[in-house]
Parts: structure tokens; sequence; C-alpha cells
């Protein structure tokens, strides 16, 4: 009789010589392990940091590719990468599993069951690990661990040989030492993910990589909430100046009268209020980028003052007639029409052509497809950890609600509305359930558009008061809420925003900030 290990094993074999795409290798090699272990779920997570990343996943609801799972809050995961060899949970083991409510075909909780894990090295080094979920409790009770063991090794020469053939695109390395360098000068804080596997988000990822080798000034342009900022960060992180500083000025965010001393800084007694002198961002930026959000708005003096900068490398702080030399490269953001701008008067063309050198549109969410479902597992993850929730997850039926809507607000919109699904499903409990699960109804979506074009209008739940929540928590709820629903009648505008709300631009700008809003 053949034996079962040999003819998993046959096929990953054949498969370290080809050229294939990281996500038709990750397949084969979970298809391989089912053969080996038959069982209901498995999946293929990467660490990084302290953060598994799914790369691959059977059996599991489609959303898990968009989340992480850090493995503080994950006790299970955390055991099997502390163990070189496999770990078998016991079926009554009490530990939650990440993975409740995300089994397919599993509606309530998973219970009873059996649950394996086994990390992955490659060359000594923790790289991953292969978790494997049965429903049946005594799946792995005859399973012959060292076949695991070894099955475990060639699922590392399959990454190492996904990995290798990458590197002869691009000097991985070279690329973690760079995200390093970037995470330290942003405060700790790494790059943030452009998340997604459509067509279009991989065209979008392959030009950030195109021109993020090159010294171009990029203009990023594309509907609100579509994630320009992130897409600047992807670009800056590309680039050969990725050791430098990403100095980022949301060009809106500020009066008329402060944008040009933020931008290029001011000297001592400039004006009312300056009683010492500043660098400015273009300064700060030296030697590595900066990111213009909304720079359709600003005013027109400083738009020649930014030409001049852009032409030259000089500038003048506010109030000095000493000039400053910088090195900066410029990426800047808008969603409006600039062309239209330009013809209108209100933008000055010299300026649009020295912005948009080189031009980058920022695909919709209507166009991603199942990207949805990805972006949605990612927030669902983050509102698990922030509500100190066992388990989170969308039913079927939210599924089919949340790709069949059409995203005005784009992600901003999506994770503004998962946030806001997360209050509206916990109200529905006197108690914190072991899974929560998001029903269409939470999604506050029930009669609005599945197509074309227009802002609902999407009015929140009050935050629910709950006991042991102090008033600042439950404050910085309300205020959530309302910002979230201003923001989705109003497209995104924040302008618009806080005219509804009453309070100073500014001001509303540095409390979303604090909030984890924008």
């Amino acid at each position: 009789m053949t034996n079962p290990l040999l003819l998993a094993l046959i096929p990953l074999v054949a498969d370290l010589s080809r050229d294939l795409p990281d996500h038709e290798r990750y397949r084969r090699l979970l298809r391989s392990l089912r053969q080996l272990l038959p069982c209901d779920a498995v999946a293929l997570l990467k660490l990084e940091d302290d953060v598994l990343v799914p790369l691959s996943v059977e059996g599991l609801s489609p959303d898990t590719l968009g989340r992480r799972f850090r493995l503080g809050e994950h006790p299970r995961l955390d055991i099997i990468v502390q163990h070189r060899e496999p770990t078998r949970f016991c079926a009554e083991s009490d530990l939650p599993d990440p993975y409740d409510g995300l089994v397919e075909g599993v509606h309530g909780d998973l219970e009873v069951h059996d649950c394996l894990g086994c990390p992955l090295y490659v060359q000594d080094k923790l790289w991953g690990l292969i978790t494997l979920d049965s429903l049946d409790p005594a799946r792995f009770g005859s399973v012959d661990l060292d076949n695991l063991q070894a099955f475990s090794s060639l699922a590392a020469a399959t990454v190492m040989a996904s990995e290798r053939i990458s590197q002869l695109a691009r000097n991985v390395e070279d690329q973690r030492q760079l995200a390093e360098v970037y995470k330290r000068a942003a405060g700790g804080r790494g790059p943030r993910e452009l998340i997604g596997q459509s067509a279009v988000h991989r065209r979008l990822q392959q030009e950030i990589q195109l021109v993020g080798n090159s010294p171009l000034t990029v203009l990023i342009t594309g509907e609100t909430g579509v994630g320009k900022e992130l897409v600047a960060e992807a670009i800056h992180l590309q680039s050969p100046r990725a050791q430098k500083p990403l100095i980022s000025l949301n060009c809106a965010a500020l009066p008329e009268l402060l944008v040009e001393s933020e931008l290029f800084g001011h000297v001592k007694g400039a004006f009312s209020g300056a009683v010492s002198g500043r660098s400015g961002k273009f300064e700060l930026a030296d030697g590595g980028s900066i990111f213009l959000d909304e720079v359709g708005e600003l005013p027109p003096p400083v738009q020649s003052k930014l030409l001049r900068v852009l032409q030259s490398g000089q500038l003048q702080r506010v109030g000095s007639d000493q000039e400053h030399h910088v090195d900066v490269r410029i990426i800047a953001a808008t969603n409006r029409d600039l062309a239209e701008e330009v013809r209108a008067g209100r933008f000055r063309a010299d300026l649009y052509h020295r912005l948009s050198v080189y031009p980058l549109v920022v695909p919709p969410l209507r166009e991603r497809g199942r990207d949805v479902l990805l972006l949605a597992g990612y927030f669902l993850e983050e509102n698990r950890a922030r509500m100190g929730l066992r388990s989170l997850r969308l039913s079927a039926d939210a599924q089919k609600v949340l790709l069949g809507y059409p995203w005005p607000g784009n992600v901003r919109e999506l994770e503004h509305l998962i946030s806001r699904a997360v209050l509206k499903a916990l109200s529905a409990h006197a108690e914190r359930p072991r899974i929560l699960t998001i029903e269409p109804q939470a999604l506050g979506l029930d009669g609005l558009p599945t197509s074309g074009v227009g802002t609902p209008e999407v009015i929140g739940p009050a935050p629910v008061i709950k006991p042991g929540v102090g008033l600042k928590e439950t404050v910085d709820a309300f205020q959530t809420v309302l910002i979230n629903d201003a923001l989705a009648r109003h497209q995104g505008k924040w302008a618009q925003v806080a005219r509804e709300l009453n309070v100073d631009r500014a001001n509303l700008s540095r409390l979303a900030r604090r909030l984890g809003i924008r």
C-alpha cells in the first residue's frame, strides 16, 4: 500500500522547481496537507513581528485572509509557536480559538472540536505556522505526529522556495531593514498594509513599486476614503528615501493663515503668536518625502510658493528673507479633479503639471470585488481586540450584503460601518456572547441602494452604557458614533462634518486622530 505521507509530499517536491504565484503555491500546500490529514479547516500563517498573517486558508470564511492575529491575544497560537514540535489541544480545552465562528458550515460556537498546530522553521528561524481544525473531536487522535513533522519540513522548503523566487525580483532582506528604519522614524508604528487580492489592487501595487523606485513627483487621485495616505506610505517605503522620514500634512485641516507656516516654517515675531521660530514640514522632510493630502485645498498664495520649492528646492520661512535649500520628494493627493480646478482658475496650471508627473489612480472599493471581505475581516479583528471580545464574525447573509453594496465612502466607510455594526450587535445582548455574529440588520444597509451612487444616510446607534465602563470611554464611543454618522452623510468631507457638528475644523481633525477615525 502506498504511504499516504509519500502521496502528499510528491506534488510538493514537484512544485519546488516551478515558478508559481505565491497564492497558488500555498493553495497546493494546504491541499496536500488535507490529503494527508483530512480536516474541516486548515490555514498557513506567516509571523511578522508578533502578528500572524494568514496567507492561505481552506474551510474558513474568506474574511479570515484579512485578519491579523496578535500572539498575545490568541493563546492557542501563542502556545503553538513556543514549541518546535506539533501541538494538539484537547477537545475540552477552554482556551479561546481564533477561528471561532470562522469555520465554514458552523453557525454557532466552535465548541468541542479537534485542533492541531505545527510551527514552520526556515533556516532554523520561526517563519510561521500551520493550523488544522476538525469538527470531529477525535479526528487527530491517531495522527502520527512524526508524519506531520516531516510534512512541515517540506512545507518550510515550499515557503522558502517562494521567498527565494521573490528575491530574484527584489531583495527582501533590504526591504525588511528599510521597514525597520521606517518603523523607528514613524515613532514605533510600522507601515500600514494595503490589503487586497483583486486584479485592480494587484495592478495598483505594481504601479506603487514602479514609481516608488523612481524620483518622480506623484499625484494620487481617487474618491474620498480609498486609502490615498496608505498608498503614499507604500510609495515612500519602496523608494531610496525610505530611510528618511515621510512627513504628512492635510492641507485642508488648517486655517488658511497657518498653512504657509506649517509648510515652510516661520521666524520669531513673524505674526501674532509666533513667540519662537520653527521649522516647517519641508525642512523636517529634508532627504525624505512629504505627503500633501488634499493639495487642491491650498490657497493661491501658498500654491506659488510650493511651485518655487518644486522648481528650485528653495524656501523661505514666513517673516524671513533667508533661503533654505531642501531635498524633498513630493507625493500629493486629492479627491478633486485638478484639471477642472485649473480650467476654473482655482488651481495654478504650472503647479498642476509639476505635481502630476506621475498620476496614480486608486480604484474605488466597488471595483475591488471580494477585497471587501478581506478588509472587513481586518476591521473585525481590530474591533474584536479593541472591544475585548472573544470572537467576532460576519454571517453569510451579512457577507452578501457587503459584497452587493456600492460603497460610496469606500474603505473608510467600510471601516466606520464595521465599528458601528459591532456596537449595534453588542447592544442586542445583555451579556457578551462567546461569539458575536454580525447579521445584515446590524450593518444598517437595509433598504439602501445596492448599485449606483449617492451617499446613504446611516444613523448609528447610541453607545450602550455598560457596567464597569468609565465616563471617558463612553464619551469617546458616543463622539465616534456622531463623527462616523456625519462622515457617512457627507461622503467623508471633513469641512462639512465640522460645520454640521459646529466645531472648528482643526479641533475636529485632532479629535478624530485621537479616536482613531483618521
